[in-house]
């Protein structure tokens, strides 16, 4: 038999939808990662797609578009069989997909990677590279987007990034069907808005998204329909208009979510575990100056570029200071690399958990024991194994961490479960000051909740956490005290009596004028 004829015996699809699934099944090893999984994409529509961390979701993306092979099951676009078994086939025929993790190549410029395998050529043969940069600056504008086309993609910010990657799906004339996993985990709110009037200019009668995001409130302003999967399986697709985000959270978590919870003061006469004054870097940071208590969790908000992760690096010594002291128990200290800030008691956990936080390549166990190495040898200098699996073991059952074994190799963990690896680093290196930078990013709402309980109860343990957010409903979830930064300075501190979206946008924006300056002094807890 032909391919031509094996194709036509496959049953067309509906023609009236974009995008059919059917039956689909997909199996990795220890795991059922996909069984009898079904959706359907209109014409013209924005579909949620939603499930927890392990869900399926970013498998059946990746089944679409060619990167896994389906074991069972049918896809249809425009009603016809869909068979890409390589991601350029699947864009060949209209499929243009936005990874959870990003997919650049970081010593290459933006141009470059936007156009990459789709150079203009002189002569079929000659690359033209400032043809390259025009297309890429033209496309640019067009978005909306302030990146410089030449620049080289590791000196970017994460969301500078995502943006990228975004531009690049979008500089498909052929797309069809736009999957977009996440693309919104590094992006503020005025980038979010950005993004969304970008996907209302893609929508057409001949186009559609699908749009993976754990953000309900952004799944109301932006999805018309959305639909729940969960282990793999195929729950419900509801009106978004008809249903709560309430509803939606129950049915992807099977229980009901308690979202509305706010932290309880933290004691006034808890001691300053860490102090920092007038700290600066060459790049951004300037006098910068704030006080962590025991006990406490310390929000840190702002636009992107605002200097919040600048802080982070450069308390763990990640960013060389030019000015400034760091105060730690009462002692002022020199840290000049994160293995130091780690031996005196402060984890930090990256907001790239794949470029700087993970070993892809090593098991869920090496990735949790890592920084606690030292002492998982026993006195003649081996490892002991026994008490690295026991670590990690007790790890996996806290943090709820899905895999089918301490084992499996990180790299094949969802996002989620990677991230929740890499706190698990430093709750077993016990450090008394914990750093995370964006902790929940590509966390599902289920998972979030388990990661908050989890810091509330670090917290009341007497552990200090500096959160970094670019979620305010989490910073005003979590923070007993926000500090609000724009432009490398500290704007204000915010108690979490005081704090509310408008007060820290407004601050955030550089509208200091609408907070008095007695929000801005230390208050009592």
């Amino acid at each position: 038999m032909t391919a031509v004829e094996a194709t036509a015996t496959v049953p067309k699809g509906d023609p009236g939808l974009l995008l059919q699934v059917e039956g689909v099944d997909k199996s990795f090893p220890g795991v059922k990662a996909l069984e009898g999984m079904r959706f359907d994409l209109r014409h013209g529509e924005v579909l949620g797609l939603v499930g927890e961390n392990g869900a399926g979701k970013s498998t059946l993306m990746k089944l679409l578009t060619g990167i896994y092979t389906k074991e069972t099951g049918d896809f249809h676009l425009d009603g016809e069989p869909l068979t890409a078994s390589t991601p350029k086939e699947a864009q060949e025929v209209g499929l243009s997909i936005i990874h959870q993790e990003l997919n650049l190549v970081p010593h290459l410029t933006v141009a470059e990677n936007i156009w990459l395998g789709r150079e203009p050529v002189s002569g079929g043969f000659f690359t033209k590279p400032g043809e390259q940069v025009r297309r890429t600056r033209e496309l640019l504008d067009r978005l909306g987007m302030h990146i410089d086309a030449k620049a080289v993609v590791s000196t970017l910010s994460v969301a500078q990034q995502q943006m990228v990657e975004i531009a690049k799906a979008l500089s498909f004339e052929s797309t069809k069907v736009l999957i977009m996993d996440e693309p919104t985990a590094a992006l503020n709110d005025a980038e979010v808005a950005q993004l969304h009037e970008l996907i209302r200019r893609f929508v057409t009668p001949q186009t559609g998204v699908v749009y993976i995001s754990h953000r309900m409130a952004e799944l109301k302003r932006i999805a018309d329909r959305i639909t729940v999967i969960r282990d793999g399986h195929y729950i419900d697709t509801m009106n978004m208009a008809d249903v709560s985000i309430e509803d939606v959270i129950a049915k992807m978590v099977g229980r009901a979510i308690n979202t509305g919870a706010r932290p309880e003061n933290v004691r006034s006469d808890r001691p300053i575990v860490l102090q920092v004054s007038g700290l600066s870097t060459r790049a951004l940071l300037k006098d910068v100056s704030f006080e962590l208590r025991r006990g406490e969790v310390l929000g840190f908000a702002g636009l992107m570029g605002a200097g919040r992760t600048e802080v982070a690096r450069a308390v763990v010594g990640a960013d060389p200071i030019t000015a400034g002291d760091i105060v730690l128990n009462g002692n002022r200290v020199t840290i000049s690399s994160p293995a130091q800030a780690a031996a005196r008691g402060i984890g930090y956990l990256s907001e790239d958990r794949k470029g700087l936080g993970l070993m892809l390549g090593q098991p869920v166990s090496h990735n949790i024991v890592i920084s606690s190495l030292s002492s998982q040898f026993s006195r003649v200098g081996f490892l002991r194994d026994g008490a690295i699996k026991e670590a990690s073991e007790s790890s996996k059952k806290l943090l709820n961490i899905k895999t089918p074994s301490v084992n499996q190799l990180v790299k094949y963990l969802s996002g989620g479960n990677q991230q929740k690896a890499i706190i698990a680093r430093w709750l077993v290196k016990d450090c008394d000051i914990l750093i995370f930078d964006e902790p929940t990013r590509g966390i599902d709402v289920g998972a979030k909740e388990e990661i908050y309980q989890l810091l509330n109860k670090l917290a009341e343990q007497g552990k200090s956490i500096i959160m970094i957010s670019s979620e305010l409903p989490e910073i005003l979830r979590m923070s007993h005290r926000i500090v609000v930064m724009a432009d490398g300075r500290v704007k204000g501190v915010l108690t979490a009596a005081e704090a509310d979206q408008e007060s820290i946008m407004r601050l955030a924006t550089h509208r200091d004028d609408a907070i008095t300056p007695e929000h801005t002094e230390e208050a009592e807890h």
